[in-house]
C-alpha cells in the first residue's frame, strides 16, 4: 500500500465504501446528534494498554504466550451489575490457569465484554405471526422485545451502550486491584450448575482447580495483584462503524486508537474486500483480528492481510478461524501455506463454535460439545503439521448456569436446551462444558510437545 493511499484514511472515510449490515436510522438529525456526543466523551480504555495488548499479540505469534478470548456472544445492557461482571471475569480468569498449564505459555486474556452489544444478523427481517419487524441487532442498536417500538433502531442507546461499557470496565479494574483469592472463587458457578442438574457430576478438573488454589491460599496468605494479574483486555465486534469512528481518538504520537476497547475484529459476514469494514479497520493502530471463514480464498485472504498490515508489523492482525469441524481439514491447509508463502506476520486463533452451529429437532438454535472439541484438536494438529502454531482460542462461553450447547460430560440433551437458554443470539458453553474443552487439550499438548522437541533435536 502507498504512503499516498494510507493518508487518504481518516476515522470516517469507512462512509465512502460499501457497507454491510448498515444500521438504517429514521432520524438522521438524532444520529448525528448522538455522535457528536459520543466524540466529546472520554476514552473508555488507553492508547498505552492498547500498545501493551499489541506486544503480548507478537509474543504468541512467535509462540512465546498464548491468547484465551472469550465472554457472551452478545452483551445485555441488563448483564451490567456486580454480580454478571465478576462471574464474567473470574470464569475468563480461571480458565487462563488451565490454559497456561496445558500450553506451558503465559495466557494473555481477553474479554468479549464491554461493548459485545451489536450483533450482524443474517436476516434483516424477523417475521412472527405474519408480522415483519426489523431483526434484533444487539442493545446497542434495538431491542430484543419483538414489537414495532423495541425492535426500530434508536441512536440514543449507542450513549446508553458508553455509559454501561464504562461501567464495566470500571468495575473490571476494580476487581483486578483486590484479592488475588476472590478471582478464582468458582464455587457458586459450580453449585449452579450442579443444582441444575443433580444427577451430572461436574468435570474433574473444576475440582482439581479449586483444590489447588486452596493449596494456594492456604500457603500463601492473602495476595494483591502483580502487573501480571492486572492486565485484562476487552474486545468486542466493530461492526456499528458510527459508534466506532466516535470514540476513534489521535494519541501523542500521531496514531489514531479506537479506544472503545482494546482489541476489535470484524465478522465474517463483514470481512469483504474493499468494504467499510476493512477501512475502518485499515487505519486504526490497535492490534485487530478478521473472522476467517471456509469460502474466503487463501488468495483474498493474503490480500485483505496486506491491506490490514502493509507494514507486515508484528502484533497487528490476527486471524480467527472458523470453518467448522467437517471443513478445517480441507481448508486451513491451503491458508497457512499462502500466509507462509508471502511472508505475512499474523496470529492464528481457532473459533470453534461459529462454523459448528445447528437448528435443533426443536427448532432451538445449538452447538454439539463434540464438534466443538475436534474443531479445536483438528486446529492444533493442522498447524503443527504445516510448521506453524496456533496461538490462540476465542471462545463463546459462560459463567451462568445454562444448558445451551448439547454433550459433553455434563451431557446436556436436545430436550433440555428450553430448560436453561439465556443467550440473546448464540449458544454458549457452560463452566463444565469450557473447563472440560481446555482439559480435554492436555493429551493433545503433550503429543505435539514431543513433535516440537523432535523437530528441533533434528534441526
Amino acid at each position: 500500500m502507498s504512503n499516498s493511499h494510507a493518508d487518504q484514511w481518516a476515522p470516517d472515510s469507512w462512509k465512502l465504501k460499501p457497507v454491510s449490515q448498515q444500521i438504517k436510522y429514521g432520524d438522521s438529525e438524532a444520529l448525528a446528534q448522538v455522535i457528536d456526543k459520543l466524540r466529546q466523551l472520554p476514552p473508555l480504555v488507553s492508547a498505552s494498554e492498547v500498545d501493551s495488548l499489541k506486544s503480548h499479540i507478537a509474543d504468541a505469534q512467535e509462540g512465546r504466550a498464548f491468547i484465551l478470548q472469550g465472554g457472551d456472544c452478545a452483551e445485555s445492557f441488563s448483564d451490567c451489575n456486580a454480580d454478571a461482571i465478576s462471574q464474567k471475569v473470574r470464569l475468563l480468569m480461571s480458565l487462563s490457569l488451565l490454559v497456561s498449564q496445558q500450553t506451558q505459555k503465559p495466557v494473555v486474556r481477553i474479554g468479549r465484554i464491554a461493548g459485545q452489544y451489536a450483533k450482524p444478523r443474517s436476516e434483516l427481517t424477523e417475521t412472527q405471526d405474519q408480522t415483519t419487524l426489523p431483526s434484533y441487532r444487539g442493545d446497542l442498536v434495538n431491542h430484543i422485545h419483538f414489537s414495532e417500538s423495541a425492535r426500530m433502531p434508536d441512536p440514543a442507546r449507542m450513549l446508553q451502550g458508553y455509559s454501561y461499557a464504562s461501567l464495566t470496565i470500571n468495575y473490571i479494574r476494580s476487581l483486578l486491584e483486590g484479592d488475588i483469592s476472590d478471582l478464582f472463587q468458582l464455587e457458586q458457578e459450580s453449585q449452579n450448575l450442579l443444582s441444575l442438574k443433580t444427577n451430572a457430576k461436574l468435570h474433574k478438573s473444576l475440582d482439581q482447580f479449586r483444590e489447588a488454589m486452596r493449596l494456594f491460599h492456604q500457603a500463601n496468605g492473602p495476595q494483591h495483584n502483580s502487573r501480571h494479574w492486572l492486565e485484562f483486555f476487552t474486545s468486542h465486534e466493530a461492526l456499528h462503524l458510527h459508534y466506532e469512528e466516535a470514540l476513534t481518538r489521535k494519541a501523542n504520537n500521531g496514531k489514531w486508537y479506537n479506544l472503545s476497547t482494546h482489541y476489535p475484529w470484524v465478522g465474517m459476514r463483514t470481512t469483504i474486500q474493499d468494504s467499510a469494514h476493512i477501512e475502518y479497520l485499515r487505519g486504526i493502530a490497535n492490534p485487530i483480528a478478521i473472522k476467517v471463514g471456509k469460502d474466503l480464498s487463501p488468495q483474498t485472504l493474503v490480500q485483505l492481510c496486506q491491506v490490514l498490515n502493509p507494514n507486515n508489523e508484528a502484533g497487528r492482525l490476527t486471524l480467527i478461524q472458523r470453518f467448522g469441524h467437517q471443513h478445517i481439514a480441507q481448508v486451513l491447509p491451503e491458508m497457512i501455506k499462502a500466509v507462509q508463502a508471502a511472508g505475512l506476520k499474523v496470529l492464528w486463533s481457532c473459533d470453534p463454535m461459529h462454523g459448528n452451529t445447528r437448528v435443533s429437532s426443536q427448532g432451538i438454535k445449538t452447538r454439539d460439545f463434540q464438534h466443538i472439541q475436534s474443531e479445536l484438536q483438528q486446529a492444533f494438529e493442522i498447524h503443527a503439521a504445516h510448521s506453524s502454531h496456533l496461538g490462540g482460542v476465542h471462545l463463546e462461553m459462560t459463567a451462568e448456569a445454562v444448558m445451551e450447547c448439547v454433550g459433553g460430560t455434563y451431557g446436556v440433551t436436545e430436550q433440555e436446551l428450553d430448560k436453561a437458554y439465556t443467550s440473546l443470539v448464540d449458544p454458549r458453553l457452560n463452566v463444565a462444558q469450557v473447563f472440560e474443552l481446555i482439559d480435554s487439550l492436555e493429551e493433545k499438548q503433550q503429543h505435539l510437545h514431543k513433535i516440537d522437541t523432535k523437530h528441533v533435536s533434528s534441526s
